[in-house]
């Protein structure tokens, strides 16, 4: 077997000069030979071949023989053309000869490079060809008038990739098998097999994750029954506590625009509130919600000028809109039968919730307010009336022996109250270009999108309750 870096036989070595080398070979030696090594170049005529047959004219032209010009010209009969004329040995057909030795000998440095992996040294006056060690996918080399495959020495098995090179070919760098083995004649290519993309997840029509909405609003009533029915003041505590992580979302959401609620006086103003509420009634609420707004306005003054009216207003907004709606479940629970009053006061709430988001789910087609809630729909609203009329009937009737008018009037006035709550804080999120007010509750957002349709409530289940039932 050959040593890589000898050249084969019948080629003249690598460190060939420009026109022949130093080998003593003539340029018609030379160019006999680059046309042995390639069919392709040994087809091809020579230039001065191609420049005669360009030159020559069709038979029956006026340049004949017969022509004047051909009888008259220098060329014809002159001397233009003899021995001592410029196209002799010296001439321009020499020089072509020359020209197309050179390209020859540059063809065959350009083969031998190729075939000993561009590692040889190149020669004087010729072209280096560099071939990348680093591993990687093998380029491809183009070569004018390729020469022919060299006979097959590689062991039996191995596998051929294009131009005679193997996975094995130092010079091809370290492709993968798989990318230089070339498909047979004759043969299909290989299968590709390509993974079937997966369809998107579709969307529920919940728009929610409905199992952790479910558990946390079980878990959120065992914790409000336990604390009513344990020890009354602590439902207090866990409402100021919930009131004040809602002031928390909502005057952070107000703080992504340019207003910024002062938000030390409002927490303030939420244990102020509450513990009024419990303490000293439907008075000690007023009076705290005014030392509040007090407070607030107060405390502005220290960040300037700029903004004041439009920070003191969304504070006082804020004030009104969460700790003091959620005194009023402070003063239900005061009651002689507060625990009782809360459940029914939650238990019509929630369920004015459940029976709007069921049947609007199911076959909720005609939107309420498109532009503020595009999910809530007219068939919502009536399942909402539904299950809330029916759910204020029976406990009226079966808890507080009251009439069942009262217990339908209690629901529809709950339903429609939890029901503008929860647009109008839809409306203050539109205008805000979020969501939910926060991410503690998974499935329901924020402590604030729970407490969007109890609040408004409050006060209206406190006056209808302190209405009809006695005490």
């Amino acid at each position: 077997m050959t040593d890589r870096d000898e050249p084969p036989v019948g080629e003249p070595p690598a460190s060939a000069g420009r026109h022949g080398g130093d080998g003593g070979l003539s340029a018609a030696e030379l160019i006999a030979r680059s046309r042995a090594a390639s069919p392709g170049l040994a087809q091809r005529p020579s230039r001065s071949a191609r420049h005669a047959a360009a030159e020559e004219p069709p038979a029956g032209s006026p340049t004949d023989s017969a022509s004047p010009t051909a009888s008259a010209s220098p060329t014809a009969s002159g001397s233009a053309t003899d021995a001592g004329s410029p196209t002799d040995a010296g001439s321009p057909t020499d020089a072509e000869s020359a020209t197309e030795a050179g390209s020859a000998a540059r063809h065959l440095r350009i083969v031998e490079a190729l075939r000993s992996g561009g590692a040889g040294k190149p020669a004087r006056g010729g072209l280096a060809l560099v071939s990348s060690r680093r591993p990687g996918p093998a380029l491809a080399t183009p070569v004018l008038d390729p020469p022919a495959d060299p006979p097959d020495t590689a062991a039996p098995g191995a596998s051929r990739a294009t131009n005679g090179r193997t996975a094995a070919d130092p010079g091809l760098g370290t492709a993968p098998a798989t990318a230089l083995t070339a498909t047979a004649p004759g043969t299909s290519p290989p299968e590709l097999s390509i993974p079937p993309i997966a369809p998107p997840p579709r969307k529920s029509r919940a728009g929610r994750n409905l199992p952790a909405a479910i558990g946390v609003g079980v878990g959120l009533a065992v914790l409000i029954i336990g604390t009513l029915a344990l020890y009354r003041p602590s439902f207090v505590v866990l409402l100021s506590i919930a009131v004040a992580i809602g002031v928390f979302e909502m005057a952070t959401a107000i703080g992504t625009t340019e207003t910024r609620p002062p938000l030390v006086p409002l927490l303030a103003g939420v244990l102020v509130m509450e513990a009024a509420a419990w303490f000293r009634g439907p008075d000690g609420l007023v009076g705290a919600l005014l030392l509040t707004v007090l407070g607030l306005t107060v405390w502005r003054l220290a960040d300037g000028a700029t903004g004041y009216l439009r920070d003191v207003a969304a504070g006082n907004l804020v004030a009104l809109y969460v700790p003091f709606l959620a005194g009023f479940a402070a003063l239900m629970a005061h009651a002689d039968d507060g625990a009782a009053r809360i459940v029914l006061f939650i238990l019509t709430v929630v369920c004015s919730d459940t029976g709007g988001y069921a049947v609007g789910v199911l076959i909720g087609k005609h939107p309420m307010a498109p532009t503020v809630s595009p999910k809530k729909s007219w068939e919502g609203f009536a399942g909402s009336l539904l299950a809330g009329g029916v759910e204020g009937v029976l406990m009226m009737v079966f808890c507080f022996h009251q009439q069942w008018w009262q217990g339908a009037l209690f629901g529809v006035a709950v339903v429609v109250t939890a029901t503008l709550g929860d647009l109008g804080e839809s409306m203050i999120k539109r205008d805000l270009g979020i969501k939910d007010m926060g991410k503690l509750l998974p499935g329901h957002g924020g402590i604030m999108d729970r407490l969007d349709s109890l609040l408004p409530c409050a006060p209206v289940a406190y006056l209808l309750l302190a209405a009809f039932l006695p005490g």
